[in-house]
Parts: C-alpha cells; sequence; structure tokens
C-alpha cells in the first residue's frame, strides 16, 4: 500500500515523502513528523506484532517511536528527529530491561523476526523452546542451503544451555535497530518475547557490535557470567540461520566460525 494512503487510514495530516534507510524488510518513509513503513507482500500480522513488541518495549522503561496506527498493510510512527549517541543512557535502559522477570519463555502474541514468522506460544523449560520454537523452525527453512552445516547445528542443539532465567528481550537488537535520537536513545524493529538475556546479547555482540562505551556500564549494571559469555555463538547461530534464509549462501562463511568458536 502507498503510504500517503495508509496516513489517511490513520486520518493523519498528508506530508511529502522523503525515503529512509534501513527498510531491509520493506520500505520506511518520512512524511514530516512521521515515519511509514510499508511492505510489497507483508506477512498476515507482521505490523499489528511490531505495534506490539513497541508498546511492551515502552512499558520496560525503553524509549521508542510512538506508533499512530498500525494495519496489515502498515505502520505509521512518530518521527525521532537525529541526535548525539548516548551509550551509557542506553546501556541503563537495556540493563532494567533485561532485568525484567517475566514468568516463562515465548509470548503469547505472533513473533517475527524480519518478516520470518516464529511460532507462538509459552513454555516453561528453555532448553525445549529454544529448539521447539526457535532453532528447528529456521533450520527447516534453510536445511537446503546449509548443506554440511546443517548436520552440525543440529548436532548443538542437544548441548544444554547456561541460564539465567527468562528475560524481556528486543529479540533483535542489532546497532541497526538502535537510533540515535535527540532527547537519548531509542530501539526499533523489535522482535519481542520473553527469552534468556543471552539471545540479546548475541546479537549485540555479532556484525560488528555496538561500542566499548556502552559495555563498559552495561556489564558493571549487569555482569554477564564467563559461562554465558562463552555460549554467546551458540545464540548467534539463531541470527545467521535467518540471514541465510534471507539473504543467501553468503553467510555461510560466519557461520562456519561461528559454529567452530560454538563447539
Amino acid at each position: 500500500m502507498h503510504p500517503t494512503e495508509l496516513l489517511r487510514q490513520a486520518r493523519l495530516k498528508e506530508h511529502p515523502l522523503e525515503p529512509l534507510s534501513g527498510g531491509q524488510m520493506g520500505q520506511v518513509w518520512r512524511a514530516g513528523p512521521y515515519v511509514i513503513k510499508t511492505h510489497p507482500n507483508p506477512p498476515a500480522g507482521m505490523f499489528q506484532a511490531e505495534a506490539r513488541g513497541l508498546f511492551a518495549l515502552s512499558q520496560a522503561g525503553i524509549r521508542v517511536p510512538e506508533v499512530y496506527w498500525a494495519s496489515s498493510d502498515g505502520l505509521v510512527m512518530e518521527y525521532l528527529p537525529p541526535g548525539e549517541p548516548d551509550w551509557e543512557k542506553l546501556a541503563r535502559m537495556l540493563a532494567g530491561m533485561h532485568k525484567l522477570r517475566p514468568p516463562t519463555y515465548g509470548w503469547d502474541d505472533r513473533v517475527f523476526l524480519g518478516s520470518f514468522e516464529l511460532p507462538s506460544g509459552t513454555h516453561p523449560g528453555w532448553q525445549t523452546f529454544w529448539i521447539e520454537k526457535r532453532i528447528q523452525p529456521l533450520l527447516e527453512a534453510t536445511w537446503k542451503q546449509l548443506g554440511p552445516l546443517g548436520p552440525r547445528v543440529e548436532a548443538l542443539l542437544g548441548q544444554p544451555l547456561p541460564l539465567e532465567g527468562p528475560a524481556l528481550i528486543h529479540g533483535d537488537l542489532w546497532q541497526g535497530n538502535v537510533l540515535a535520537a535527540k532527547g537519548g536513545p531509542a530501539l526499533l524493529d523489535p522482535s519481542v518475547w520473553w527469552g534468556e538475556r543471552a539471545v540479546d546479547l548475541a546479537m549485540m555482540t555479532l556484525f560488528g557490535g555496538l561500542p566499548a562505551g556502552f559495555w563498559k556500564l552495561y556489564r558493571v549494571l549487569y555482569p554477564i557470567p564467563p559461562e554465558i559469555e562463552r555460549a554467546l555463538p551458540r545464540y548467534q547461530i539463531y541470527y545467521l540461520l535467518v540471514h541465510v534464509y534471507f539473504f543467501g549462501s553468503s553467510y555461510l562463511p560466519l557461520l562456519l566460525r561461528t559454529l567452530e568458536a560454538a563447539t
């Protein structure tokens, strides 16, 4: 759907459209005080799930853009003007969010990683949930592309993971989803659910990761045990599988290196 039509649906004033970067899973536009996200063929429920995730983050003390309209065709949100990075403020926000203790693992609503829908529902046991609801669906979706790496990923699934307990997680927390905005940092494009904090930490240390200024304070506010640090490559496999699914075999060498680090 054309972004102007989404503004009309939301009964918001029309403004000249300016394409923005960051639309790997669709198109992103600025229209004056609004940001509009569209997709040429959006999976049913994807934008509504993003809106619910942004609301959950806001309830946990995370700054996010306000959502004005969410439908099956797109999302209309607040435009946050750019500002200077504030990594210490981000560290305080994320440490506070990760310390929240929900009752179980999973999410009752629909969950998407990009436009890939993950199984919803909750489970009290992390190992079962992680395998059945997160890794196995991505492994099945990428099996033909993985070749000999598929059985190597499978072989890791039976090995127990160290636990800290359920936490509220952003679910796709790489630097591109952190907005340096006036008034402080904000988070974008969530894949929110209740999982082990290590899922977020894995993405926060992948693809270059967040800068030292962030980690210096975050580790003081919420120290990372050595066994969790050692397990991060196993969680990074989750994100690399979805990159193989969307972007193809160019991610297989990194997946191989991550598998070697995980074993």
